[in-house]
């Protein structure tokens, strides 16, 4: 049995979903989880592309049947693999006949199918306005290595919602960001990805999410969250720089001398020549604290420069010393205290003000 569903009750069914489309499109964006399952190949999807613009529908459909049809035995081998009691869901771009014929081979073999309504397309609609979804955000600031994700990890731990924006890009944010980390994805499949976390947030309850820049790496960040995120009350925690450097040591100290010289050279320019050279100097005779210290230099100026930008002053939890949990922990009870002081605000119509922006640090 095929059944036809639209987006959200395909995304709460339940079996792997299988996106049948080529493997191009795959890579583009695809929802989390999707197993590429390719009727076509990029070069067969676009030979029919190319038959149905010269010839005609009719001759683009035939010529689709004679490519794909031989592989049907083997497209039912590959679905009993990945869904042993037969149960899953299928789409392709809009809904047509490449899930269509997929679902129906599938359903011959005893499959039950679930097929999406507007395809990958009906999702993408769904992740925009999943996204605009207004949400209670704080932000965690603070310099770079005051080991800020740790932390995020350390919040859902003791029972808190965070979006680890950092994680589903691939990316730590900085020029170094990308250094020991997997290829990143596509912005359009960030997208994807922060969607499918953010609808799952209970929107009573705030999201911890820590202070970026509209860009994490390659990843763009969708507006809708950009602009919430900038409209939000920050929390920074600070660390003396002993302790920093420590962190970004442990951090970076495995990773390829080399490849901490490219990652110097992209910011050469703003660190300036002099220092840049020495940083590198110090790199390759592995003194990689002495070089981080050159480098902070560089980022702490930038954070201060966006700090001194602000109107506000952003309340700052001194973890020095601290673990990963008791920051947490301190940064909890400092929430609490936020957003009480930002309800008693509230009641006052003489004393709004705005709300403290992200500090976006390179």
């Amino acid at each position: 049995m095929v059944r036809l569903v639209q987006i959200e009750a395909f995304l709460n069914d339940t079996g792997p979903v299988l996106d049948v489309r080529s493997p191009g499109e795959f890579e583009q964006g695809h929802l989390p989880g999707a197993v590429s399952f390719p009727l076509f190949s990029d070069e067969e999807r676009a030979e029919v592309g190319t038959c149905y613009k010269h010839q005609g529908r009719d001759a683009a459909v035939e010529l689709g049947f004679a490519i794909a049809g031989p592989k049907s035995a083997e497209f039912i081998r590959q679905a009993k693999k990945l869904a042993p009691d037969k149960r899953v869901r299928v789409h392709c771009w809009r809904g047509g006949m490449r899930s269509g014929g997929i679902a129906w081979a599938l359903e011959l073999a005893g499959f039950q199918v679930t097929t999406l309504e507007g395809g990958y397309k009906s999702f993408r609609r769904w992740v925009r306005q999943t996204l605009v979804l207004p949400r209670p955000i704080i932000m965690l600031g603070g310099m770079t290595g005051t080991d800020k994700t740790s932390i995020l990890h350390a919040l859902v731990g003791q029972g808190a919602q965070a979006l680890d924006l950092e994680a589903l890009a691939n990316h730590r944010g900085s020029s170094y960001g990308g250094l020991d980390m997997p290829p990143q994805p596509s912005t359009e499949q960030f997208e994807n990805l922060i969607a499918v976390e953010w609808a799952a947030f209970n929107p009573a309850e705030p999201v911890w999410v820590e202070a970026e820049s509209r860009r994490i790496g390659t990843c763009r960040l969708p507006d809708e969250l950009f602009q919430q995120m900038e409209a939000a009350p920050t929390l920074e925690v600070t660390r003396p720089l002993s302790e920093r450097l420590d962190l970004l040591v442990q951090l970076y100290g495995q990773v390829n001398p080399e490849d901490l010289v490219v990652a110097t050279e992209r910011i050469g320019k703003r660190l300036g020549g002099q220092r840049t050279q020495v940083a590198i100097a110090l790199i390759r005779q592995r003194n990689f604290r002495g070089a981080l210290e050159i480098i902070l230099d560089y980022y702490d100026r930038t954070y201060r420069y966006d700090l001194d930008r602000r109107q506000k002053k952003i309340p700052q939890i001194d973890i020095t010393g601290l673990s990963a949990k008791a920051s947490a922990q301190c940064l909890c009870q400092a929430a609490a205290q936020l957003f009480d002081d930002l309800q008693l605000s509230n009641q006052q119509p003489q004393a709004s003000s705005p709300l403290l922006s992200p500090l976006a640090v390179e």
